[in-house]
């Protein structure tokens, strides 16, 4: 059974580093892509950052560029977001999130159809 399974969330003071990452299990064949969305309570989710697995390029929305990255694992449907220069308007629940199939819409919800549970990141003034 397919499964999204983020990891690596917490507590950060701001100007801090946090590392999140996500497998994909139970999958045979890789992701177009992946990416991370955040969504804060009462608000919609919104679009971090996004990979393309086979060449690579990666989308970052304009609030996290130069200080967060999106990287690949080794393993297969395996993603990073190294987060650095934390910023307490970047507590928020974290998803991660699985493109099956090529997609022009990778930094919309709707170019996604698998999606993990969310992991918490706080950061602290």
């Amino acid at each position: 059974q397919e499964q999204l399974v983020e990891s690596g969330g917490g507590l950060a003071q701001a100007g801090g580093s946090l590392k999140l990452s996500c497998v994909d299990s139970g999958r045979t064949f890789s992701n177009y892509a992946m990416g991370w969305f955040r969504q804060a309570p009462g608000k919609e989710r919104e679009f971090v950052a996004s990979i393309k697995l086979s060449a690579g390029n990666t989308y970052y929305t304009d609030s996290v560029q130069g200080r967060f990255t999106i990287s690949r694992g080794n393993a297969k449907n395996t993603i990073y977001l190294t987060m650095n220069s934390l910023k307490p308007e970047g507590t928020d629940v974290y998803y991660c999130a699985g493109a099956s199939k090529p997609t022009a819409y990778l930094t919309h919800i709707g170019g996604y159809d698998n999606w993990g549970q969310g992991i918490q990141v706080t950061v602290s003034p």
